[in-house]
């Protein structure tokens, strides 16, 4: 019987060719189905998220909730409740709201297009330019709907101090800065909540995707 070498052996196991599990090929298919998922769950996401904001619109409108609320606070700063205010209130409310959810619809459009925009089959560089595409269009919906609550904190803000002008009501300085402060505040608060919440629903599956997008580089710069 020959002698064992241990070290002729180990030679011999390191010299035999290792063969990958998947090719490039069988790897691209399956980035390109997760990616496609991961895109069609921001979709659906958005798509709930527009059904909710909707429903939630029309109780407040229909209920005169948010007219109340606001009328409240008016009132605490020594304004009087008419109905000229109410109405000027409901019509600036229902615009922004109107803009608010048209918008919103606009990014579920866009989200829905880049969903069915995304072939399996497609050349390699296009697929990874869609990707990138769909995070630019993801972004930019985060950032739009922080614009928007900081654009309707300013407008009803500017309708407060029209209503105490046209009331000819002069609050004190105390009053005015405990006023604004709470503004400030609540507004900072507001979009952080946002911030926070988009970064945490639309976050966890964006950073899936820039793993997938890093893989997708990895094979277009191994294939050039």
């Amino acid at each position: 019987m020959p002698e064992f070498d241990l070290d002729s052996f180990k030679k011999t196991w390191q010299e035999q060719p290792v063969q990958q599990k998947y090719d490039n090929n069988e790897i691209l298919q399956m980035l390109n189905r997760k990616s496609r998922n991961y895109v069609k769950y921001i979709f659906w996401i958005s798509v709930v998220e527009f059904l909710f904001f909707t429903s939630l619109g029309l109780f407040y409108i229909i209920q005169g909730k948010e007219s109340n609320s606001f009328i409240n606070i008016l009132e605490k700063l020594g304004v009087r409740r008419t109905p000229e205010i109410e109405h000027s209130f409901d019509n600036i409310y229902l615009a922004l709201k109107i803009l608010s959810l048209s918008i919103t619809a606009y990014f579920v459009y866009k989200f829905y297009q880049n969903h069915k925009q995304i072939k399996i089959e497609e050349n390699l560089k296009k697929f990874i330019s869609k990707i990138i595409q769909f995070k630019k269009t993801v972004n930019m919906f985060i950032l739009l709907n922080i614009g928007l609550l900081i654009t309707f904190t300013s407008i009803f803000t500017v309708f407060v101090f029209y209503v105490l002008n046209t009331q000819n009501i002069a609050i004190t300085n105390s009053a005015l800065t405990g006023f604004l402060i709470g503004i400030i505040l609540s507004t900072a608060l507001s979009v952080l909540l946002i911030w926070v919440y988009y970064r945490l629903l639309y976050g966890i599956i964006m950073k899936r995707l820039d793993k997938n997008l890093k893989q997708l580089k990895d094979i277009d710069s191994q294939e050039n």
